[in-house]
């Protein structure tokens, strides 16, 4: 089961005016479902880590952060894998890698299976990056989480979870 990730793209879709019409368990006011969907919370998190990197002198992208946190996870995906963990399609994670390899944070190796596939292997420079961005990212989640109780943190990972796994599953 996928579980969701705060710092995750964000994906748009335009309410209509008579949605709560014809969708009987939307609990949302005319107007509130575009915020809810577009992730206004997501982005102000996005805008927030990209300051911070910035102003510890981290000079990497919100999105390249999220390609090295799955390879922190686990080195050697593939491009695919790296499309499917991001959420993002094949032109993006290509150019993505293109500019971490300029920035020699990653190397593409041939798969010895399949030469047709590049796996992705972190160098020292990204290593060296792990644990301060993701220090950054555990202070950017408390300053946005401030105020906010771990049971209304637990509810809201149910109902983003649940979000998630109805959409997925009809996929």
């Amino acid at each position: 089961m996928a579980k969701i990730i705060f710092l995750q793209p964000n994906f748009f879709v335009h309410s209509h005016s008579c949605i709560n019409n014809y969708m009987p368990n939307n609990q949302f006011k005319k107007g509130e479902l575009y915020s809810f969907i577009t992730g206004k919370a997501s982005t102000a998190i996005a805008r927030r880590l990209q300051k911070n990197f910035k102003q510890s002198g981290i000079e990497i992208t919100i999105e390249q952060w999220s390609v090295l946190y799955h390879l922190w996870k686990q080195e050697g995906q593939s491009q695919q894998q790296l499309c499917d963990a991001t959420f993002r399609d094949k032109p993006s994670i290509t150019r993505l890698v293109d500019n971490l390899e300029k920035l020699k944070l990653v190397k593409r190796v041939p798969s010895k299976e399949d030469r047709r596939i590049n796996l992705i292997f972190l160098t020292k420079e990204a290593l060296s990056l792990q644990e301060k961005t993701m220090e950054l990212a555990n202070q950017t989640l408390n300053e946005a989480l401030a105020g906010v109780t771990n049971g209304q943190i637990e509810i809201a990972k149910e109902v983003l979870q649940k979000v998630y796994d109805n959409l997925s599953s009809t996929m």
